[in-house]
């Protein structure tokens, strides 16, 4: 097995660098290159510039095996792939008449008139190798060059996807003896990138088959396990013990793996238990509510309010007005647990007036009562901003769930 097998991808079109589109060609490339066992080296994007778009190829070329370049093979004058890879690999674009022939007919199926600017989609750089495209217009080429190749693909996603499919994985499955990439995805919550980092260790972060990285996102924070190997049996066994040694390291903080979600397990917990939850919400929308419904935990809700600001949440409860936001959310929990006859009580109180770009100490705090155990966490923005939303409720799933487990 060939192990060292490098890639690098380029995506064309100054519109992905001005924001315009988002580039989903290179995370579905960088998938199929990943399960082929083939190491992907740098992702990158360049405008509609031919010397820069050269550059990258060249800079790609003294670095990986194989460059993939996705877009900028359309007939106007914007679309400059075929003529930088040429410039790159010091060729000449020759022109194929039966790539002119085969978009014609393409055109003529569709009933449709081709424009002349349309023929300079039938130039490839000389000796390409042709990539026949059936379900569009621009055909893909593929240039070998010093033992390495560059592969160059139509930016529409259908086109894309059907040639790397298809024409693409079985021509990298010939030219070079390739094993399998296999990954596991962890999911932590409830422990920062810092301390999981510092928990798993330096020898089993830094080590290299399998390898296994961290991804923080809002709340939670992914383990990644990566395997190499010849077969796909050998890359589970290879997951599969790295895998024992992360839970024997953080295993009270994993709630789980690959497309579970912490909303999911959450419901399940309480479903397990069951605990009925009240749900207090001030200044947000139907946030915490709606999240467990649409995890099918309608049933697991035993009342939800939800009021405009802290004071009209204050004079219902009869709260003194000058109660700070942390302390209101403690008395509010105690209050709707003891009339609710919930078995745990989440609470998101923010501030309307206040965005996230206000400096104060209180705009938005959530909480969480069981009656055993309270929590709290305090925020300085506050509901005009979508961080009490994202933030608050991440926070309280993650909460949520751990207190879930510590019940017998």
């Amino acid at each position: 097995m060939t192990t060292d097998v490098s890639s690098e991808i380029i995506s064309i079109g100054t519109e992905i660098l001005l924001g315009e589109i988002t580039d989903t060609n290179s995370v579905f490339i960088a998938r199929v290159l990943r399960d082929l066992g083939i190491n992907i080296y740098m992702m990158s994007s360049v405008g509609d510039n031919r010397k820069r778009i050269a550059d990258a190829i060249q800079g790609g070329l003294s670095r990986a095996d194989i460059i993939i370049t996705c877009g900028g093979l359309g007939p106007t004058v914007d679309d400059m792939t075929r003529q930088s890879v040429a410039d790159a690999t010091e060729r000449e674009l020759m022109f194929h008449q039966e790539l002119l022939d085969q978009i014609s007919e393409r055109f003529n199926f569709f009933k449709m008139k081709m424009s002349e600017n349309n023929r300079q989609q039938a130039y490839l750089p000389d000796g390409a190798i042709v990539v026949e495209n059936p379900v569009g217009t621009a055909p893909a080429f593929i240039v070998e060059q010093n033992g390495k190749c560059v592969i160059s693909l139509p930016g529409v996603p259908r086109e894309m996807k059907y040639l790397m499919n298809e024409k693409i994985v079985p021509y990298l499955r010939q030219k070079y003896d390739l094993g399998i990439i296999k990954a596991r995805v962890l999911k932590t919550a409830g422990m920062g990138e810092s301390t999981l980092d510092e928990a798993l260790g330096r020898r089993l972060l830094e080590q290299s088959n399998p390898t296994i990285g961290l991804a923080a996102h809002t709340g939670q924070i992914d383990v990644r396990i990566t395997a190499k190997a010849p077969t796909a049996e050998e890359a589970d066994l290879l997951i599969q013990q790295a895998e024992a040694e992360v839970l024997a390291r953080v295993g009270d903080y994993i709630f789980g793996a690959d497309e579970t979600t912490l909303d999911d397990v959450f419901v399940g917990a309480l479903a397990e238990h069951g605990v009925k939850v009240a749900v207090v919400q001030v200044g947000v929308d139907d946030l915490i509510a709606k999240t467990l419904t649409d995890a099918d935990g309608a049933g697991q809700i035993a009342e939800s309010q939800v009021y405009q600001n802290p004071t009209a949440i204050a004079q219902a409860y009869n709260l003194p007005s000058e109660i700070s936001l942390r302390e209101m959310t403690r008395a509010i929990a105690e209050e709707t647990l003891r009339r609710s006859g919930a078995g745990m009580v989440m609470l998101v109180i923010s501030d309307p007036s206040i965005d996230e770009g206000a400096d104060s100490a209180e705009a938005t705090v959530v909480g969480i009562y069981t009656g055993d155990s309270y929590r709290d966490r305090v925020y300085g923005f506050g509901a005009q901003s979508d961080f009490s939303r994202i933030w608050g409720k991440s926070w309280l799933l993650s909460a949520g769930w751990h207190m879930l487990k510590g019940m017998k």
